[in-house]
């Protein structure tokens, strides 16, 4: 019988100096926990397909809409969603729900966080899963605005750190945003033609005009698409791209994030046809992590946990039952 999902507000006192801060958690089953950790623009639903199929065999499933994203709270200082508070918040829950240690398991923005976890908080790690992000540093903003010639338009990390721009351009599309981004694989040719039409990303990629809505077939049901729209309609873009805008302090703060050795039993599952994080981005990761199992999902985009449910979910499930 496949568990059924409840979804809760999961109150954190102290965190961000709010009383009242809190995540909405969706969770299933029980046993040892699996905290899974969305990126952006994403939120805890975007885990549907994983919740109860790990729950079912056995595990405490657990996803919260991540601080600045759903129905959990969302500051307003770009300070409040640095490193040091995301992590936080994640041991915060694990507080809440009397966890003593969690596997981790990030993706996208949300790897980055989890990534963190077995060097910032190790005694509440149990092992790591990265889902197309690979365990490594964020790259700088320089970084990023290098490759675009100093271009900014062209390169939407660097866009993302112009104060209050960019929510005030995406947040009234919502709708075009979700229909836009939360599609399969193409053909990676097509995805940079369109992405880099004309030189630039007209502003973003997320409401990038040459971006056809037929490029990758839509990944989302009719009601989860609502949920997407629903939320991001009500919170905006900010508390994600304020994210971003915590990426160099976050280096200086955490410098041995994504370059520490690591000890837990991890594994590191890749998309053929991310156009962001590409599968070679892995490759040194052996160097880094001591117990490590790596895979690539073939022919699976950015969005592998919902296009390729079924494989991603076998490799999951077949390491937890090894490891855990």
């Amino acid at each position: 019988m496949i568990p059924s999902v409840t979804r809760s507000d999961i109150k954190l006192p102290g965190r961000a100096g709010d009383p009242d801060f809190h995540l909405a958690t969706y969770q299933a089953g029980s046993g040892p926990a699996v905290v899974f950790v969305h990126g952006f623009p994403d939120l805890a639903i975007g885990w549907q397909h994983q919740l109860p199929v790990v729950a079912a065999a056995g595990f405490h499933a657990i996803a919260p809409d991540m601080r600045g994203f759903g129905g959990s709270s969302c500051p307003h200082p770009v300070e409040a969603y640095s490193l040091f508070e995301l992590t936080g918040d994640l041991v915060a829950l694990l507080d809440a729900l009397d966890i003593e240690k969690a596997v981790f398991v990030g993706h996208d923005w949300g790897g980055f966080v989890a990534w963190a976890m077995p060097v910032l908080h190790p005694d509440r790690v149990a092992g790591m899963v990265g889902v197309c992000t690979p365990y490594m540093p964020f790259p700088s903003v320089a970084t990023h605005t290098a490759v675009v010639d100093g271009d900014v338009e062209r390169q939407y990390v660097s866009w993302f750190q112009i104060p209050d721009l960019a929510e005030t351009v995406m947040d009234p599309h919502a709708r075009t945003i979700v229909a836009k981004i939360m599609r399969g694989s193409a053909p990676l040719e097509q995805v940079y033609k369109h992405a880099f039409a004309d030189g630039k990303l007209n502003a973003n990629p997320f409401l990038n005009p040459s971006l056809p809505d037929g490029l990758g077939k839509p990944l989302l049901d009719e009601s989860t698409f609502e949920h997407y729209v629903d939320a991001y309609s009500r919170t905006g873009y900010r508390g994600g791209i304020n994210w971003y805008r915590n990426i160099d302090a976050n280096a200086a703060a955490h410098p041995d994030v994504g370059v520490e050795p690591l000890d837990v039993p991890c594994l590191m599952l890749t998309a053929e046809l991310d156009p962001g994080l590409r599968p070679e981005f892995a490759a040194d990761m052996p160097e880094r992590c001591s117990d490590l199992e790596m895979h690539m999902i073939r022919n699976a985009s950015h969005w592998v946990q919902q296009e390729y449910p079924d494989s991603l979910n076998g490799y999951i499930l077949s390491w937890l039952r090894r490891k855990f």
